[in-house]
């Protein structure tokens, strides 16, 4: 089992710049993939990016479009997501997520943090 505990978010300007992280506990965190999720106000849980135990990544190229980085640090126990030249639609609440298996899906992760805001202002 793995406890997940996002922070980092906040309130930015169109333009800037947010880094995320996710700290997880547990010995097993380095065979995790790991996932982060967006939810807006009035909208559908959305998958942002995801990246394996071994580094491999996903991303929802339609909404992030290399604005987004996602990354890991095994020996910290931590996942990190680097968002870039954000836009007022990227405005959510973002959730990181585990379990074994690399997919977009969220009901697909079992573990779940509790979330973070991310707010942009125009």
């Amino acid at each position: 089992q793995v406890q997940l505990v996002e922070s980092g978010g906040g309130l930015v300007q169109a333009g800037g710049s947010l880094r995320l992280s996710c700290a997880a506990s547990g010995r097993t965190f380095s065979r995790y993939a790991m996932g982060w999720f967006r939810q807006a106000p009035g909208k559908e849980r959305e998958f942002v990016a995801a990246i394996s135990w071994n580094g491999a990544m996903l991303y929802n190229t339609d909404s992030v479009k290399g604005r987004f980085t996602v990354s890991r640090d095994n020996a910290k126990n931590m996942v990190y997501l680097q968002m870039n030249s954000l836009k007022p639609e990227d405005t959510a609440v973002y959730y990181c997520a585990a379990d074994f298996t690399l997919t977009t899906i969220d009901y697909q992760y079992n573990y779940w943090g509790q979330g973070t805001q991310v707010t942009v202002s125009s």
